[in-house]
């Protein structure tokens, strides 16, 4: 079971493989040269891809070796995102928002369901390194709250039912369907469109169409 204080020392050396490599590079382009250090935070993301969804204290030392930054200062944004994470973490990472949208729409019950399903509490990771689980703050997707992210997955207008087989067909190895889980498509209204109706049967023809 992991907690987020301070970076692990497990993985002692770093470096991007030559495949982050090129993406790093890429990056680096957006920024005029004495300006790199804005790269800090995708930079420290493709270390956090690269490294198993951690960043370990070799990740953080290359990154600011890297775009020549005083450790410290790294280490502030890797410590301040919930996005970075200092411990490892499980196979699949939830995400749970529990700022004021979905908390309105009941993401207490979904922090204790998914407790509950996978028998740790927030901050954790179960014992067979699978599932991790975390509170967090606004993920964007306030309209279809209460919402989870799942590593890089969106699951919306969520309840416990919902959430349950989220993590079954994820515990059983299988992929759960992502985005809402209501049936509404995007973040339409949940009651369903009441303007732009002429819009709506386009867009359902085209949607059949692509289905034929």
């Amino acid at each position: 079971m992991t907690t987020q204080n301070e970076p692990s020392q497990t993985s002692k050396t770093f470096s991007f493989t030559p495949k982050i490599e090129i993406k790093a590079l890429e990056v680096l382009q957006k920024y005029p040269e004495d300006w790199q250090a804005s790269a800090v935070m995708p930079l420290l993301d493709l270390a956090q891809r690269q490294n198993g969804g951690w960043l370990s204290q070799a990740a953080i030392e290359y990154v600011a070796n890297r775009l020549s930054m005083p450790l410290i200062r790294v280490y502030e944004v890797a410590s301040f995102y919930t996005m970075y994470n200092l411990k490892p973490i499980g196979e699949h990472h939830i995400e749970v928002c529990t700022n004021l949208p979905c908390w309105l729409r009941g993401s207490d019950q979904l922090v204790q369901a998914c407790e509950d399903f996978l028998g740790i509490k927030s901050g954790q990771t179960t014992d067979d390194g699978k599932f991790t689980m975390s509170e967090v703050e606004c993920l964007g997707a306030c309209v279809n709250a209460p919402m989870m992210q799942i590593n890089d997955d969106y699951y919306e207008d969520l309840n416990v039912d919902a959430t349950i087989k989220i993590l079954s067909k994820l515990k059983a190895g299988s992929k759960p369907k992502t985005g809402s889980q209501s049936g509404r498509r995007s973040c339409e209204p949940a009651t369903g469109l009441t303007s732009l109706l002429h819009q709506k049967k386009l867009l359902d023809k085209q949607h059949n169409k692509g289905k034929g």
